[in-house]
């Protein structure tokens, strides 16, 4: 994996300090800021391959930096949250973050979570490459057409507004339709780790995807739930 530019938003300073070392130690370049203003600025100017986002900031949170910086770049996003409260990691993942952590964490499971998202960046520079290099692939199916190359999804003609985490979850399923995979599993394979405890964030995704492409969410066609099991995306005349 190659030496990568994290940005790091943390107000506290021994947490920003100990964050900071053990990106570098993993040989990575670290920018860092206290603020959410600064944040936005820092991220506008340097253009990092990662954003380590804290929600608690002071002079713009950390939901209103996601959501500024997630109109012009499509960076990953990982937040750090203090909080326990279910509603805001769910308003965490709506507003574009990829994932979060909730503190105390381990510093092993976050340089692997950050291990894993810089992965991510490398295979989607590597597919990208590739792509540039022949004709882009689609995938359609009654009225969803998923160019693979240029990452847009329509809907009976009208393009969908997806996070980059949604849209990696749409192709996975729908390339594997029929095929029921559990939350640990999607999260091994979309999220590319392997995560013990809360799986709430596929439950997020699954239900922002069923907003934007079932014509009834509450009773959906193409994401269905098995019970006990986990999620399959059904569906037929995929190309």
């Amino acid at each position: 994996m190659a030496n990568r530019k994290i940005l790091v938003v943390e107000d506290d300073q021994t947490l920003l300090g100990i964050l900071k070392y053990n990106l570098i130690q993993a040989g990575h370049s670290v920018l860092t800021a206290t603020d959410g203003v600064q944040a936005v600025q820092c991220a506008k100017n340097n253009h990092p391959d990662l954003l380590i986002l804290d929600i608690m900031l002071p002079k713009m949170d950390g939901l209103e930096v996601c959501r500024t910086v997630r109109k012009d770049m499509t960076i990953p996003i990982l937040m750090l949250t203090a909080k326990t409260e279910e509603i805001d990691k769910v308003v965490g993942l709506e507003v574009g973050a990829d994932d979060y952590m909730t503190k105390p964490f381990s510093m092993r499971e976050f340089l692997a979570r950050v291990k894993a998202m810089l992965r991510r960046v490398d295979m989607i520079e590597e597919k990208e490459t590739a792509t540039n290099q022949s004709a882009p692939k689609t995938i359609e199916m009654d009225g969803l057409i998923i160019n693979l190359g240029s990452h847009h999804v329509k809907l009976h003609g009208e393009a969908l507004d997806l996070s980059r985490k949604e849209y990696d979850l749409l192709v996975y399923l729908v390339t594997n339709r029929g095929q029921v995979f559990s939350r640990d599993q999607l999260l091994s394979k979309v999220w590319k780790y392997d995560y013990v405890g809360d799986t709430r964030t596929v439950d997020v995704h699954i239900s922002w995807l069923r907003q934007k492409i079932e014509a009834d969410s509450a009773h959906p066609k193409y994401l269905l739930t098995i019970r006990g099991v986990g999620y399959k995306f059904e569906g037929q005349n995929v190309s």
